[in-house]
């Protein structure tokens, strides 16, 4: 059985969580490999709605095994908190593992966060301020709390000690801000170690083990491509890796346990938060697009930024993660729209360029260069064969192929799991 990764591959806020779904439901493990609470799943079983920010989509599968992978930052307080809110909806997590590695988010973390956007005025980052960066921050100097150090009971107060009185300093020097009360602190996470130190364990073997064992293992994306911190949008950026490369670094096993990687693509654009974005619609179609679509953070609830469907992105997202297959979701939104257009190229100082620039400040400078094609007014919500999709619909599809050099193996039409057209 296949490796395979399900990656977003635009800005994020693809609607991944639906078709991680889907292929969860025959997947052994599923692998969440980096970020944190920062991200947001939303699938829809049966008609219940769940919402899922760091436990992987295979929790809603009972004998599929769930890997928080050690390239993931996990805040011990609200990885609970959904654990038990699933647990309310009959949903358990006994097998759900998070990896020893793992960085932990704490409350010094979300405090830095927050400062740290605030001293940034006006050139904020945008961050959803969950301390993701941060976190990470502190990996890359080699100075966290990792998961195994939290849940030692010999370990657990002097390295949280240590970590707040040195996370103390900046809060107060740099930013002026409240010391963090370790004592409260203390009290309040011991009681997250004590449950958490049940589901904690070295999941890279657990993960090699599936993959020699010949087993289905899944990797599951969070956040975008362009959010990548190497190859996105620098600096509005995460702080980890949603390529596909990170899928191994994050879960500790090599490039040879994956076979396929599907990029999950709107079929327009969308964005969070600050940066430029060359499609982006500031008018009335751009309201119909993010209304239509519902273009609301899973996390957050801040309204999406809109735009066209960019193939000089979506080519970029073919090529930096090698995608095998590509999937075009929501296209039901797009109906009523009397044309519909995608970007082929940028207008660069009148320059015609058709890949993406590697220094992303000439983004503020491009002009989109757009082909047309007829819109559709067909309800396609109840489509389940790619036959009974109005003629315009196919052709937006095949352009799209065309263009971004990539086949087009699935498409969404609507937000539940079974609204869904499988290309052969």
């Amino acid at each position: 059985m296949p490796g395979k990764v399900i990656l977003g591959a635009q800005w994020g806020d693809e609607g991944k969580g639906k078709f991680i779904d889907i292929f969860a439901a025959h997947a052994d493990l599923v692998v969440r490999s980096q970020g944190g609470n920062n991200a947001g799943h939303t699938v829809v079983v049966d008609g219940e709605k769940y919402k899922l920010q760091l436990i992987p989509s295979g929790i809603l599968y009972p004998d599929c095994i769930n890997i928080i992978g050690p390239g993931v930052v996990v805040d011990p307080r609200n990885i609970l908190r959904e654990i038990d809110g699933l647990a309310e909806k009959g949903v358990k997590a006994d097998k759900l593992f998070i990896d020893a590695r793992c960085h932990c988010i704490l409350p010094w973390h979300l405090e830095l966060d927050a400062l740290s956007e605030k001293a940034r005025g006006g050139d904020d980052i945008g961050t959803t301020k969950k301390g993701i960066g941060p976190t990470y921050m502190d990996k890359a100097e080699r100075i966290g709390v990792r998961m195994h150090d939290f849940i030692d009971p010999n370990r657990f107060e002097n390295v949280m000690r240590a970590a707040c009185a040195r996370k103390n300093k900046v809060i107060t020097g740099v930013y002026g801000g409240k010391p963090i009360d370790i004592e409260a602190v203390l009290e309040e996470y011991r009681t997250y170690a004590e449950r958490l130190r049940a589901h904690v364990r070295d999941t890279s073997i657990l993960t090699y083990e599936a993959i020699k064992d010949g087993k289905f293992v899944l990797f599951e994306g969070a956040q975008g491509t362009l959010l990548d911190l190497d190859m996105g949008t620098y600096p509005y950026v995460t702080s980890s890796h949603p390529i596909a490369g990170g899928c191994c670094i994050g879960s500790g096993v090599g490039p040879s346990a994956i076979t396929d990687i599907m990029g999950i693509f709107k079929s327009y654009t969308t964005r969070v938060g600050k940066g430029p974005f060359p499609t982006e619609l500031f008018d009335e179609t751009g309201d119909y697009i993010r209304n239509a679509g519902g273009e609301f953070g899973t996390v957050t609830g801040r309204a999406r930024r809109t735009g066209w469907f960019d193939a000089v992105i979506a080519r970029y997202a073919v090529r930096v993660n090698g995608l095998t297959e590509m999937v075009i979701n929501k296209i039901d939104p797009l109906r009523g729209l009397p044309k519909l257009k995608v970007c082929v190229a940028y207008d660069l100082g009148g320059q015609r360029i058709t890949e993406f620039p590697a220094n992303f400040a000439d983004l503020e400078h491009c002009t989109p260069i757009y082909e047309e094609f007829d819109g559709f007014d067909e309800d396609i919500t109840a489509c389940r064969t790619y036959d009974e999709l109005p003629q315009s619909v196919k052709d937006y599809i095949s352009a799209l192929e065309r263009i971004c050099d990539c086949k087009v193996t699935m498409l969404g039409v609507g937000p539940a799991r079974d609204q869904v057209i499988t290309i052969d």
